[in-house]
């Protein structure tokens, strides 16, 4: 006799957001991990799916191909600087608050988690499947650029003075990126080599940004 009191329950709870992003993560790490020890081309979903714990079908619901599970640690990049950037207090200049605020990673990330983001922007110049997901990653982020950047300039997003600025500060960033994954290969981050880094960004983003926005520029 069924206890009408209660609810059955059939399946697997539904996995929250919060839930879903670990995951993604989690495998994100383990695919680089093998990019990075075997090549992209011999690495498979199969590969990653197992090593990272979860099923097959799993992994090809978060993601419509195996170079795409970069994607979670290049978004750490990303989200560092748009972090900063939505935190650019009114009447402080840009580079001067960089120069402050700017880390190349969000702060609550391992150490393991800098070096397998520097791992993929290396990898970049190798793969034009991780390329090409990488670079459509920056794409996006040059949206949040443009808000802020528009709201600083008093003119709308479309504008295209705004626009060329945001593009401007995205390919800035992008070669940052670049040169710091370089200056990071077979030696680690050091205080010399983030500082020289943070120093870098700043100063280039004063040179193509200073006129357009009137912020500080070297």
């Amino acid at each position: 006799m069924v206890d009408s009191g209660r609810t059955s329950r059939r399946g697997r709870p539904p996995v929250s957001e919060e839930q879903r992003g670990r995951q993604r993560l989690g495998i994100s790490r383990h695919a680089v991990r093998l990019f990075a020890a075997q090549g992209v081309a011999a690495t498979s979903g199969e590969q990653i799916a197992r090593a990272a714990g979860v099923s097959e079908r799993t992994l090809w619901r978060y993601f419509p191909t195996k170079e795409s599970c970069v994607e979670p640690l290049l978004t750490k990049m990303l989200d560092a600087f748009r972090t900063v950037l939505h935190a650019w207090p009114p009447g402080s200049g840009l580079i001067e608050h960089l120069r402050a605020a700017y880390q190349p990673v969000l702060g609550s990330s391992s150490g393991e988690d800098v070096e397998a983001v520097l791992a993929v922007i290396r990898m970049t110049h190798d793969e034009p499947a991780l390329r090409a997901a990488y670079l459509v990653l920056r794409e996006r982020a040059e949206e949040t650029f443009t808000e802020v950047l528009a709201a600083r300039m008093g003119m709308p997003p479309e504008a295209f003075e705004v626009r060329v600025q945001a593009a401007a500060m995205n390919a800035v960033l992008k070669v940052a990126a670049d040169e710091f994954a370089r200056e990071t290969a077979g030696r680690g981050i050091t205080p010399e080599v983030l500082n020289d880094h943070r120093e870098q960004l700043a100063h280039a983003l004063g040179l193509v940004t200073g006129r357009l926005s009137g912020t500080d520029a070297d």
